[in-house]
Parts: structure tokens; C-alpha cells; sequence
């Protein structure tokens, strides 16, 4: 019946969604915050695992959505009132229409005890939703689509416009949410199965319909913040090593091969291509996972999920697009990563997708491969040469004695020259050091890949890496 909806919907002119009172868009952010939900009123409460908790619209909520519930009774509307709410000290709770609608909704469940209810996903604003597993802190975000992303005709952003939350069963383990997105240039009906745990599995099923021909179609995107890293000295503004959500983008080929790109804060709007024909599988995830990283009591960036995202049956051939926004504030979402198909069905013919994105704190690669643990770029021996230092641990690399052939396989582009490269063996960590000096070429960036081999085996996964000039 949704996607029946979303057909339908596609045939006419694509009309936004009414926006809130310019009064609650132009509240500060603490006053947004002094706005909660009465947990009291949940819905679904005392009845089961799961208890929905809803979003008020202000701040970055510029609308509200449609809310049902479907049941053995049929489909209800979820209805709104002021009274589901505390304002704290604003002033303006009286001027609140009972008219007004929800901003988005959270979905809770009991990740530790039976009778304390943690948050485990929330739906708001745009197509956006983030889950959490246990030991985890909320980070990165999933949206439902991304269109023409980083072009310069300008990004669309989709919207969920209704959603309809199917009343699992006491002791149900998952439970399961349908949406309407819609926007300028298409519609969709979603299906999302979320099952919480020590990872957070969210099944993901999509059928989309055009209005028009949209020019970059990015599916299963993922949002995240980088501010900077160990690769380069942080800023004398900043007390902190590290501050970031996510440190790196993982693909994984249909060869086999597991490709590691870490993010980078860059100057400019860096924008990247990797090109696959059975794409097994993507991931912004957060790799640093000591509090030493970043000493932060608030944030807790060791915590923040991994997302990994695999296709349910085969993708055809396509590209992972990844979008790297330079930033100066860590409450900018400065990366954005998601799959665009080589090929659309010809025009009127919907498009069906279906993945899972599992929020995980562990890493999706093959126990089996060594993995780059840090990446330092610094200058080298002349003023026109840059050093780069990488690090690689687990795997066989640990077993492999000092004496071992380990040799970096290292790819330069263009027109660049590596000029030195020297492998060892790391004593204090029980990994492999790789470093090695290229001579970049002026006012461009360049592409670089490395990985390690024991004579003709290889131990590690693929290091990708972008050299700004």
C-alpha cells in the first residue's frame, strides 16, 4: 500500500511539506533542548520490548510528519498534544497548535536491563536516522537517499513525509517501520526492520519511483563528521588528540580485496570514485577505539558506531562516492559516502533495492588481514618530498618474524615519483611499519595505495589515500 502511495505520488507535482511556526525554527539550540518528551507517555508502554518516544519540531525540524500505527485494530493515526511535552523555560508553550505534528520519533529498547529502555534509533529531519548498539554512543547517521550530492546544481534532500510503526509482540526482538519519502524528483516506499543488540541490524527495503531523471542517485549513504586525526599535528586551538565520529571509509571488492580510506579533513571539497563490479560491502567506521585518542569525558568519540553496510543479493556495477567538506566546527557532518548504480531502469520503471546496515563497535574485515592502525603524513627529506608512515597491525603480521620478506606494494599516480620506501618490523606493537617519500606533483592532488606482502602473499588490506597538494 505504500509503495502503491509512493506510485502515485511520483505522477503529481511535487509539493514541500508545510513548514513549522517561524518562531520554533528560530529558537537557540539550548532552547530547543529545554523541549522533552514525556517518557510517560510513550507509546507502547508496559505492553513489550519496544516503547516509541517522539521528536518535537523546532531548531533543524522545519516540518512535521505523519505518524500511524498498524495493528490487529488496522492503522491509527498517532495523535499530537502539547501535553506530550515539557518547555522548560521557554515562553511559548501556550502558542503550540495541537495541529503542529511531530518532528521525528525514537525507538527504545533494553539493551542492558529488562526494565531500563535505551534509545536504539531515531528518525528526524530529512531521511536521516542513526542507531545505536550496546557500548555505543550515538555518531554517524544513515539516510533514506542522497541526490546529486556535492554537484553544482545543488544537493536535493529527500523526506520521509509519513511513517507507519507496525506493534511488535511482547517479546519481539525486532520491530518494524514503513515510510513515505518523497522529493523534487522522486518518491519512495521504505520497509525498515530494526533488531537490536551487541550490533544494531536495520534490514533496509526500497522501492523508489521517479518524477525525472535525477543526475547522481546515491543509495545507503551514510553522514559522519571528521575534524582531524593523527595524520597531522592538531589545531593549537584544540585541546584534544583526535575529533571525529568516523576515521575512515572501508570498501570491500567482489575479489576479495578490502580497501581502507581514511578520511581526511581537507582545504577544499574533495570529492572521490571508487569503481567496483560486485561491490561486497561499505562502511564509515571508526577505528581508534581508545579513550586515549581523545581524552573527551563528554563526547566519548571512542564509542561512536561503525556502520556497515552490505548488499542484500548482488548490486550491479557502480561507484562508491565519497565527499570530504572542509570543516572548521565538529557539529558539521563534513562526510558523506554512498553507492551510485552505473545504470537506472528505463523511465516509469521503479527501483527496487534491499541492504542491511549493521552499527557495530567491531570491524567487518577478514580476521585474516592485517589492518592500517594509523596514517602520518610529515615532510621528507627535501622541501619538495612528503613522508608518509603507516602502520599496520593484526592479522598474520604479528606471527611473521623480523626477518620475514614484508615488502610494501606502494602506487603512486600521475606524474608523482616515489623516491624511498623501507619496511620493519614494529617491537613495541608487534605489527609492521611502512614508510616511504613521494614527490607530489604541484598544485594537485594525488592518489595513493600500499599494502604489504610476505613474498606472494598478501597480508594486509588495500590503504587508499588522497595527498592533498
Amino acid at each position: 500500500q505504500v509503495a502503491e502511495t509512493a506510485r502515485k505520488l511520483a505522477a503529481e507535482p511535487f509539493k514541500p511539506p508545510p513548514p513549522v511556526p517561524d518562531f520554533l525554527k528560530q529558537i537557540s539550540y539550548d532552547d530547543y533542548r529545554d523541549i522533552r518528551f514525556d517518557t510517560a507517555q510513550s507509546l507502547w508502554k508496559d505492553s513489550g520490548n519496544f516503547q516509541v518516544q517522539f521528536i518535537h519540531p523546532g531548531l533543524y525540524y522545519t516540518h512535521s510528519v505523519a505518524i500511524n500505527t498498524i495493528d490487529s485494530q488496522g492503522v491509527r493515526k498517532v495523535s499530537f498534544s502539547p501535553k506530550q511535552f515539557s518547555y522548560g523555560k521557554n515562553k511559548f508553550a501556550d502558542k503550540i497548535s495541537p495541529e503542529l505534528g511531530f518532528a521525528g520519533f525514537r525507538i527504545a529498547y533494553p539493551l542492558y536491563k529488562k526494565n531500563e529502555y535505551n534509545h536504539v534509533i531515531v528518525f528526524a529531519g530529512a531521511s536521516y536516522f542513526r542507531a545505536v548498539a550496546k557500548k555505543q554512543v550515538f555518531g554517524l547517521s544513515a539516510r533514506g537517499l542522497a541526490i546529486d550530492t556535492a554537484l553544482p546544481t545543488g544537493e536535493e534532500f529527500p523526506t520521509f513525509r509519513e511513517f507507519w510503526l507496525e506493534r511488535p509482540t511482547a517479546q519481539a526482538r525486532a520491530v518494524k517501520i514503513l515510510a513515505l519519502l518523497d522529493s523534487q524528483s522522486l518518491t519512495g516506499a521504505y520497509e525498515f526492520v530494526v533488531r537490536p543488540g551487541d550490533r544494531t541490524a536495520v534490514d533496509v527495503k526500497a522501492r523508489l519511483f521517479e518524477r525525472k531523471r535525477v543526475k547522481e542517485l546515491g543509495i545507503a549513504p551514510l553522514t559522519s563528521m571528521f575534524l582531524y586525526g593523527e595524520e597531522k599535528p592538531r589545531p593549537n586551538t584544540d585541546w584534544r588528540p583526535e575529533v571525529h565520529d568516523s576515521d575512515g571509509l572501508m570498501m570491500a571488492a567482489g575479489s576479495g580485496e578490502w580497501i581502507w580510506r581514511p578520511l581526511i579533513n581537507p582545504v577544499r571539497l574533495q570529492v572521490s570514485y571508487f569503481e567496483f563490479d560486485n561491490l561486497r560491502g561499505f562502511g564509515l567506521l571508526q577505528r581508534d577505539r581508545s579513550y586515549s585518542n581523545y581524552e573527551d569525558l563528554e563526547t566519548r568519540h571512542e564509542m561512536r558506531p561503525n556502520a556497515w553496510i552490505t548488499p542484500s543479493g548482488t548490486w550491479p556495477k557502480g561507484q562508491i562516492k565519497l565527499v570530504e567538506i572542509p570543516s572548521q566546527k565538529e557539529t558539521n557532518d563534513n562526510i558523506v559516502a554512498y553507492w551510485i548504480p552505473r545504470s537506472m531502469p528505463a523511465a516509469g520503471q521503479p527501483l527496487d533495492l534491499a541492504y542491511r546496515i549493521n552499527f557495530q563497535s567491531e570491524e567487518p574485515l577478514d580476521g585474516a588481514s592485517g589492518r592500517v592502525t594509523a596514517t602520518r603524513v610529515g615532510v621528507g627529506d627535501k622541501d619538495d618530498l612528503k613522508r608518509i608512515i603507516l602502520d599496520f597491525e593484526g592479522g598474520k603480521l604479528k606471527s611473521l618474524p623480523d626477518t620475514a620478506p614484508v615488502k610494501a606494494v606502494v602506487t603512486v599516480a600521475g606524474d608523482a615519483q616515489l623516491v624511498q620506501q623501507s619496511t620493519v618490523k614494529n617491537p613495541i606493537t608487534g605489527g609492521w611499519r611502512a614508510a616511504f617519500q613521494v614527490k607530489p606533483p604541484k598544485d594537485k592532488p594525488l592518489q595513493l595505495r600500499a599494502f604489504l606482502r610476505n613474498e606472494n602473499d598478501v597480508v594486509t588490506e588495500t590503504w587508499s589515500y588522497l595527498l592533498e597538494p
